[in-house]
């Protein structure tokens, strides 16, 4: 696999993958790109990682009626289907924020108060609170595998920009 359409039909066939990490019953975009990796004295990420790290971002915001991207339980970065979000992923893996931690119900208030990068929500949430940047970072996971928060599909904006689930996936909330 070399191109966006192609990994475009791969996340269609497969349903769920991961995008770096391999997990015993999912396939994984990483594995089946057919790129150069980065040589030794080359600067830079190399031509595989830096297309899949694109794609990750692009597939969801050219495709939004078609691919999801998210992590998993565990914390694994994954693209799906809406379809497979819809059916089978949102009913198993959605906890409401009443069920998150603390910090993940402090978190999840900013962002729907308006949408953070994660630097400008780091730099609020650590300002304001006693907590490490690891439980920052464990909280901010621990709202995309809850479905509580999702990454901006706006093919715009190149940083991560979260915004509340319901406001990007309105019809899988109700």
């Amino acid at each position: 696999m070399r191109t966006l359409q192609q990994a475009r039909e791969f996340v269609r066939v497969a349903r769920i993958c991961t995008i770096f990490a391999q997990r015993p019953g999912l396939a994984c975009l990483w594995t089946v790109v057919d790129l150069p990796e980065k040589q030794p004295d080359e600067q830079g990420w190399g031509e595989k990682i830096g297309h899949v790290w694109r794609w990750k971002n692009e597939l969801p915001a050219r495709y939004p009626e078609e691919i999801y991207y998210g992590k998993i339980r565990g914390g694994h970065a994954v693209l799906m289907t809406i379809d497979y979000l819809t059916h089978v992923h949102y009913p198993q893996g959605h906890v409401p924020v009443s069920g998150c931690t603390p910090l993940a119900r402090q978190l999840h208030r900013f962002i729907r108060s308006e949408p953070y990068t994660t630097g400008a929500l780091r730099r609020e949430v650590l300002a304001g609170t006693r907590c490490t940047r690891a439980a920052f970072e464990g909280a901010l996971k621990e709202l995309q595998v809850t479905l509580n928060i999702v990454r901006s599909n706006d093919p715009e904006v190149e940083s991560d920009l979260w915004l509340p689930f319901e406001e990007q996936y309105p019809g899988l909330t109700n």
